[in-house]
C-alpha cells in the first residue's frame, strides 16, 4: 500500500512549545489555518512510496545521518513566502549555510524517489494565509530566538486525518564516510 512520508528536522521540546504557543495565538487572531495543528519541524523532502520499499529507504537514511555531525541551529527572524501564503521563522545565516549542504545530501540518498524538496530551510507557523492574515501575523510576531541542537532527523508517515507523525528517528553519528584512497600495488 502506497503511503506518504516526510523526512524533516524537529527543534528541540521547547521550541516545539514556543511554536505551538505561537500557533494558537495566531488562531486566536485569525481562526484556523493550514499547519495549525503541525508539529514544529524543518521540511526536508516528501515523498510517497509503497511501505514494502520502506526499510530500503529507512538504511539508505541511517547511512546518511551517521556521517553528519551534531550543530546548533539558531531560529531568529521571520518571513513570508506572499505567494503560498506561508508565515515562518528562518535561522540565521550561519545556521542555513550549515543545513542545506545536510537537506542536500539527505535528498540525494534517497535518490531514485520522486521528491518533493525543500531548499530554503524554515519552520512554518501558518500556510495558505490570506494578505490580511499574513499582515496580522507579522505584527503579531516581530522577534524570536529559538536554538536547538539539530542532532538527527525524523521520519514522519502522513496518518488518515491528515497529520504526519514520527515514525522514526536517525541519530547523527559524527562518524565522516571514508574517503576512497587510490593505492598503489608496486
Amino acid at each position: 500500500m502506497e503511503k506518504k512520508y516526510s523526512v524533516v528536522i524537529q527543534p528541540s521540546e521547547n521550541g516545539i512549545e514556543i511554536i505551538k504557543t505561537m500557533k494558537e495565538e495566531l488562531a486566536e487572531k485569525i481562526g484556523w489555518f493550514n499547519s495549525k495543528n503541525a508539529v514544529a519541524h524543518i521540511t526536508i523532502c516528501e515523498f510517497t512510496i509503497d511501505e514494502s520499499q520502506l526499510q530500503k529507504y529507512k538504511q539508505k537514511l541511517h547511512k546518511i545521518c551517521d556521517s553528519f555531525t551534531p550543530f546548533q541551529i539558531y531560529l531568529d527572524h521571520f518571513g513570508a513566502y506572499d505567494t503560498a501564503g506561508a508565515f515562518y521563522i528562518a535561522p540565521n545565516e550561519a545556521s542555513k549555510s550549515a543545513l542545506k549542504p545536510i537537506m542536500k545530501k539527505i535528498q540525494e540518498s534517497l535518490k531514485p524517489l520522486k521528491l518533493k524538496k525543500s531548499n530554503d530551510p524554515h519552520i512554518s507557523i501558518g500556510r495558505k494565509l490570506t494578505p490580511e492574515n499574513l499582515k496580522i501575523a507579522s505584527t503579531l510576531f516581530t522577534t524570536v530566538d529559538i536554538d536547538f541542537l539539530c542532532k538527527e532527523i525524523v521520519l514522519r508517515e502522513l496518518e488518515p486525518h491528515k497529520q504526519f507523525f514520527v515514525i522514526d528517528t536517525f541519530a547523527f553519528g559524527s562518524n565522516p564516510e571514508p574517503e576512497f584512497i587510490q593505492g598503489s600495488l608496486f
